[in-house]
């Protein structure tokens, strides 16, 4: 069953490619965005991930507005670019490696990434003129200040440099609280966590394994950058991030909570 899956994978990728090639040259902005938003949703169900959105009271929503500004997440898996995508497609910020990569790399690139050198003082600098510009065109860029994955259960302190964007640009930040959990029981599991020595494909193999997930993306309210200075507007993020990762999960719990005892009045009150 697992092959069919990876078949079924490496067939979606291969029209991934064709669509860049073939469509994209031809289409606009927002038909582009419909296509990359499509394609990672049904990768996602492929692997047997469903994507869960909701704003900072539980309440589901839909893709954002058309106003520029830096998405910014916790990082927890390869997943997470698919997962923001199937919300709403964003030009990521990636390190410059990931261009030679065989196709994945390629497909990043006619996607909208952002390549940055990391390391190099002056291409860190033209990389924060890049965002300002396509920030204000209305685009947003999506950033995962931790600088690495983690396994879900913490979220490692946010790194500043590219906040300059946002706030050289005098425009919003949107902060977003992402985790996997299963379906069926609704705990967090580590599944798709890419982290340590895993290989890519060993992290395949243990999502495709792991049965229905679900991948519950938080969207906080949005942080006005002119008030404060890059670092405060990381520690600002990364506190408003985690609270809605774990704020939501605890209202989650708590609502389950008192569904099960409200059922349990219920049984004893008719006598079962």
């Amino acid at each position: 069953m697992i092959w069919m899956r990876k078949t079924a994978l490496v067939l979606h990728l291969l029209r991934g490619l064709l669509t860049c090639a073939l469509l994209f040259p031809w289409l606009g902005v927002r038909s582009r965005e419909w296509h990359i938003r499509r394609w990672s949703l049904l990768l996602l169900r492929i692997c047997g991930v469903e994507v869960e959105v909701v704003d900072a009271t539980g309440i589901p929503s839909t893709g954002a507005g058309r106003q520029g500004a830096m998405v910014v997440s916790n990082h927890i898996s390869w997943l997470d670019i698919y997962v923001i995508h199937s919300w709403q497609p964003v030009r990521f910020v990636a390190k410059s490696e990931i261009r030679s990569w065989p196709l994945v790399g390629w497909l990043c690139d006619k996607t909208g990434t952002i390549f940055i050198e990391r390391g190099r003082k002056r291409d860190a600098h033209r990389v924060l003129h890049d965002i300002t510009d396509v920030m204000l065109q209305g685009d947003l860029v999506g950033v995962f200040p931790e600088g690495t994955t983690t396994d879900g259960t913490t979220v490692l302190p946010f790194h500043a440099n590219l906040m300059q964007a946002p706030i050289s640009g005098g425009l919003p930040v949107q902060p977003v609280g992402l985790s996997y959990l299963d379906k069926v029981t609704g705990e967090p599991t580590l599944a798709p966590a890419y982290i340590g020595d895993l290989t890519l494909l060993q992290c395949l193999n243990a999502v495709l394994e792991a049965g229905p997930i679900t991948a519950r993306l938080v969207l906080a309210p949005l942080l006005q950058s002119t008030t404060a200075n890059r670092r405060e507007l990381a520690e600002i993020a990364r506190e408003v991030v985690v609270q809605h990762i774990y704020g939501a999960r605890q209202h989650v719990e708590t609502v389950t909570s008192e569904m099960s005892a409200a059922e349990s009045r219920g049984m004893q009150q008719t006598g079962v």
